[in-house]
């Protein structure tokens, strides 16, 4: 954890991006590291737990991080929450609650509330719209023989 928050530290110092920093483990070594790149790279998923999930992936050649726990040096996100979800992570870690965030104006609440709510009726709405046709993807999917279950 130390680790995830010198990086955040650093990261800040060194003028790169947001105060984050991210790590993931797999039997007490250190896989991947990240620090936020959003402002960097112009790429709001850049987020410090994306970079180390993206990073770790590739260093495990796998979409999936069984038997890998995140660390991170603040509360993840809803974006983050839901990538440490889709890697299959058995647990992750922080430091800093996502009420510090919010202090030092990284406030994630508004998407959180907003996740309750009907797609139509959130503050960036969304619609459905060609729902037959958007099936069929997922029609072949299912047919498909050399699909990879995740």
């Amino acid at each position: 954890m130390r680790q995830a928050i010198a990086l955040a530290t650093e990261n800040v110092r060194a003028g790169r991006g947001g105060p984050f920093g991210a790590l993931v483990v797999k039997e007490d070594r250190v896989i991947a590291t990240g620090a936020n790149r959003v402002t960097l790279l112009n790429d709001p998923t850049a987020h410090a737990e994306i970079v180390a999930i993206r990073a770790a992936c590739t260093a495990l050649n796998s979409f999936r991080l069984d038997g890998c726990e995140i660390y991170s040096s603040c509360e993840p996100c809803p974006m983050c929450l839901a990538a440490i979800y889709w890697s299959r992570a058995s647990r992750y870690h922080f430091a800093a609650a996502r009420e510090d965030a919010a202090r030092a104006d990284f406030d994630d609440a508004v998407i959180y509330d907003e996740l309750n709510l009907a797609p139509g009726v959130r503050s960036v709405p969304g619609y459905c719209v060609l729902n037959d046709e958007g099936r069929q993807p997922f029609i072949e999917w299912a047919k498909s023989e050399g699909k990879i279950d995740y």
